[in-house]
């Protein structure tokens, strides 16, 4: 009994081994957390910048950037699909308000502040409004025009002329809005299944006021998106019709629902731009 009893307890030193020793959590090849503090609404952000293999040998390249919005949700896919189809990039997420009320962050998710940041109308519920206070797009857009592009561009070799943005849901309701409120805050936009729903009235009053708008627009939703894709097509007439010579627009249809449409919008959303990079030497 001994025998069998010590046999044992042998074959299982490697597992108590393995628990004994404390793992190291992975970290993403060339991939560095920039704090910064708004200078519009005072809050605590971060940037999480992921740079091109070669940056550190290549000291006399310059790199477009590619600007996205929920950082956390999508630096995995946007690093896959930049490996593999753009790789002289560099990617720049801007996190959620890290230092939002302990509360808000308990009871909605430490993406609160996407609410307030992403949407440009305040919702009609007076309840909702308090809570989350929609419709502060303009404030963040400001955020990253001042704060954002300044520390990026100051610390890292860039190409300020070949800004790139990339948003989901959400986040391409606010790319919409930066398209139409300045259009020149990016060169590129890839906009995938914007919710647009109760903004449309307000986003086609600042298409209306802009007179000319530079720049290239990717915009898709999933083909299960049937609510969604109503308002988005209605917006994509708009924009066709409103005679902006120098937008280029192209629209993508992809297979899913709004959840199961992002990895495929990411995919061709990159695809899309780095086809116009090519376009430019």
């Amino acid at each position: 009994m001994n025998k069998i009893i010590l046999l044992v307890v042998l074959a299982l030193l490697p597992m108590l081994n393995l628990q004994a020793t404390e793992l190291e959590p992975y970290t993403m090849p060339r991939t560095e957390v920039l704090p910064l503090k708004s200078s519009v609404n005072g809050g605590q952000y971060e940037l999480l910048v992921t740079l091109p293999d070669g940056y550190s040998k290549n000291t006399k390249q310059h790199y477009p950037v590619i600007y996205y919005t929920d950082a956390v949700w999508q630096i995995d896919l946007l690093s896959a699909a930049t490996t593999f189809l753009m790789e002289d990039v560099i990617l720049v997420g801007v996190s959620w308000q890290k230092d939002m009320d302990a509360a808000m962050l308990a009871s909605s998710g430490e993406h609160v502040s996407r609410f307030r940041d992403y949407t440009v109308t305040p919702s009609k519920d007076s309840k909702r409004q308090a809570k989350y206070q929609f419709g502060k797009a303009n404030e963040h857009l400001e955020f990253i025009r001042k704060d954002v592009f300044t520390a990026v561009e100051a610390r890292y070799r860039t190409v300020p002329q070949q800004r790139a943005y990339f948003g989901y849901s959400l986040g391409g309701q606010f790319g919409l809005y930066a398209l139409l409120a300045h259009p020149d805050t990016f060169k590129n936009y890839i906009l995938g299944s914007p919710s647009i729903g109760g903004s449309i009235d307000y986003l086609s009053k600042l298409l209306d006021k802009q007179n000319t708008i530079n720049a290239n627009v990717f915009i898709s939703y999933g083909d299960n998106e049937s609510r969604l894709s109503k308002y988005v097509d209605d917006f994509l007439t708009k924009l066709n019709s409103s005679k902006q010579s120098r937008l280029s627009l192209t629209h993508e249809v992809m297979k899913g629902d709004h959840s199961q449409a992002v990895p495929m919008t990411a995919a061709r959303g990159v695809t899309w731009l780095s086809q116009r990079q090519v376009e430019l030497h």
